[in-house]
């Protein structure tokens, strides 16, 4: 009977389905219940790499490598004992030493119409391209996931050598290019010739000394895939030959032959490129896998590549920009702490910003006339760079007003329109949001060693604390006045007398708020710190941050501690004056004995004549009382007190004027002169440099 008889006579036609079994494309098998091959078709036998004939009576735990078939025969055992088709994945290599492949594997039981079990049917399909397919989406969502968890170039580099091995190479490596150093750009052009870069990171699944460690510059030739890469701007296949170790070990022979002893013979060179910037170049070799790259791994590296190239730039957009903040805030803060007598200081600065490391607090030392020395702590609403933007701000303020003498009252009445003006201007360009006004708190000091009082005032800051000779600490009481910029209420200044000694503490809130800690309680910490015995002061503002502060704080942090002292009393000479010309001779005796007795004999000139000229304007010129005063310290300062505000001013004496010509000369012989008004009148004063040694 014919097949086509068979089928007209509308039974089932036995004969299809042979045939059926014999040409299916996919891998078929019958067992017996014994696991054993009764009959497979043609592709199982490829497979197989046997004839038909050889594989029938063959136990299904032969047909792939030993070890390998231990899954397939446990399968088909559940499907046997329970009757039930089992399905599942499986990789393994057959006999004939094929590659791996992936299958997906059907164990069906055939019953008998008694439902006894009598044969096994076996069926597997190819999914070795469905197997690879699904691992490159796994490795694109893990490059997605786990690449990139820092801004730091090295870190995230490395992060993509990890997902790239060992499962797509034998060995990566990550080279960026030179002009990316501190955050840089290569500049427009095309990348050719040879090409110096950075190793960056690397790996490889052989544990041996890298030929270029991580961190050390290496060129590459042009005629290097990594050269040939970057100056083509895509991704590369190249096949190792003998002809190209030859080449390469012409330039470097040890290079060479170590990859000739791994057996490189297939490398991928790809660009690593991200907002139209070619940031380096990643290569991937193997020596291990016998397949040769793809054209699908080379998508599959430049697809991963181009995410980590945008991550990279971020690091390295980060890298910049991080730096030129950090030089911002070092620019806004004190580097060093100017050379004077009157105060022993240690500081300490610590940002929030974990990201930028720049803040909105700073602290200030500023010397002043009379040898006197101003401290100043300063709070600015915010973090980061516009927050240390306008702490640069109001520090150079704080200078200006402090170079003119201003009382610390005053001082802060004058920062307060400031910010008031600053936010009013804010506003009006619609940048509240963004930009917005700027709030801030700020307590402002002056120290004089001749008299070792402290005159302090406090915008919306918290009180400094000063720690008396026997360890007790208090917090000064000052007015409570509200922080710069809201204008309600006048600023008022306290006046305290610093016991020899004593330290006096200043500080911003962050301090005392660290760790989310009520500020009754920040204070008694504060509190209980500062009264342990330190060595030095630097030791004592390491033990306060150590004690309040764990970790990153969520606030900036300033502290500035300062140990004062007093000026000697033969270091100061005072004489009250008459308002009569004769005395200027008899002044300028007592200058030179004095200038004698200090050791000072080569200032005695320019010290009489500059003594001369502010004693006569101010008999001239001022009103009583009048008094002299000289300073020896670092410097020499002298001083003329009287009792008018008029300020004297500088003017260029024409030829036959008779005057005019005295502050001009006093400017011309000293380093610094200026004015400064007290509740009597004021004071003119003048600074001599004198040579050290």
């Amino acid at each position: 009977m014919t097949p086509g008889a068979a089928a007209a006579g509308g039974r089932p036609d036995e004969t299809f389905m042979s045939l059926a079994f014999v040409q299916s494309p996919d891998a078929l098998a019958l067992c017996d219940t014994d696991l054993r091959l009764v009959r497979t078709n043609a592709e199982m036998a490829r497979v197989l790499g046997l004839s038909e004939d050889r594989t029938r009576g063959l136990p299904a735990s032969e047909i792939v490598r030993p070890g390998e078939g231990d899954r397939i025969v446990a399968v088909m055992r559940q499907a046997r004992e329970s009757g039930l088709a089992q399905r599942f994945e499986t990789s393994l290599r057959t006999p004939d030493g094929s590659p791996l492949c992936f299958w997906s594997v059907s164990a069906i039981p055939l019953k008998d119409r008694n439902g006894q079990v009598r044969r096994l049917f076996l069926a597997a399909r190819d999914s070795t391209e469905q197997h690879r397919a699904r691992q490159r989406l796994l490795l694109i969502n893990e490059a997605s996931t786990g690449i990139g968890s820092t801004l730091d170039i090295t870190r995230t580099t490395q992060e993509l050598v990890d997902v790239l091995m060992p499962r797509l190479g034998d060995f990566t490596s990550v080279d960026t290019l030179a002009a990316l150093e501190g955050g840089g750009e290569p500049g427009p052009g095309t990348l050719t010739g040879a090409i110096t870069m950075r190793r960056r990171a690397h790996g490889s699944i052989v544990h041996d000394e890298p030929m270029v460690p991580i961190g050390t510059m290496a060129t590459y030739p042009e005629f290097t895939p990594a050269a040939e890469s970057l100056a083509a701007g895509r991704g590369k296949i190249y096949t190792v030959t003998e002809a190209a170790f030859e080449r390469w070990a012409t330039y470097d022979p040890v290079r060479a032959a170590r990859s000739r002893s791994f057996g490189t013979h297939s490398l991928m060179a790809v660009p690593m490129r991200a907002r139209g910037i070619t940031l380096g170049v990643v290569v991937v070799t193997r020596h291990q896998r016998p397949e040769p790259f793809g054209p699908d791994d080379l998508l599959l590296a430049e697809e991963i590549i181009a995410r980590a190239a945008v991550c990279v730039d971020n690091a390295r957009r980060y890298t910049r920009e991080r730096g030129t903040a950090i030089a911002l805030q070092r620019s806004l803060l004190p580097q060093r702490l100017p050379c004077q007598s009157a105060l022993e200081v240690a500081s300490r600065y610590l940002p929030a910003g974990e990201l930028t490391g720049v803040g909105g607090d700073w602290f200030d030392v500023i010397p002043l006339s009379g040898a006197r020395v101003a401290l100043v702590v300063g709070d600015v609403v915010g973090h980061g760079i516009h927050a240390s933007a306008s702490m640069g701000r109001l520090r150079t303020a704080v200078r200006t007003l402090a170079d003119i003498d201003l009382p610390p009252d005053e001082l802060l009445t004058h920062l307060d329109d400031l910010v008031t003006r600053v936010s009013d201007e804010s506003e009006a360009a619609e940048a509240a949001d963004d930009d917005g006004g700027m709030g801030a708190t700020c307590l402002y000091a002056v120290y004089d060693p001749t008299s070792r009082r402290c005159c302090l005032a406090r915008a919306g800051h918290p009180p400094p604390a000063v720690v008396a000779p026997d360890g007790t600490v208090d917090f000064i009481d000052l007015p409570v006045a509200p922080p710069l910029g809201l204008g309600e209420l006048p600023y008022e200044s306290a006046e305290v007398e610093l016991a020899e000694g004593s330290l006096l503490a200043l500080y911003t809130n962050g301090l005392i708020g660290a760790r989310g800690r009520d500020l009754d309680k920040g204070f008694e910490a504060l509190r209980e710190t500062l009264t342990r015995p330190a060595g030095s002061l630097d030791d004592l503002c390491d033990t306060v941050l150590e004690d309040l502060v764990r970790g990153r704080p969520a606030d900036d942090i300033a502290l500035l501690i300062a140990r004062p002292r007093a000026l000697e009393a033969d270091q100061i000479a005072t004489w009250d004056l008459l308002a009569d010309p004769s005395a200027v001779a008899t002044v300028r005796r007592k200058v030179s004995a004095q200038l004698a007795d200090w050791g000072l004999d080569e200032a005695v000139f320019t010290t009489e004549l500059v003594v001369s000229e502010l004693v006569t304007n101010a008999i001239r010129h001022a009103g009583t009382p009048l008094r002299l005063r000289m300073i020896h310290d670092r410097s020499l300062i002298c001083e003329v007190s009287d009792g008018s505000i008029t300020a004297p001013h500088l003017r260029r004496a024409r030829t036959f004027d008779e005057g005019g010509r005295g502050l001009l000369l006093v400017a011309q012989l000293t380093q610094r002169w200026g004015t400064r008004y007290t509740r009597d009148g004021k004071t003119i004063w003048a600074e001599q440099f004198l040579p050290t040694g």
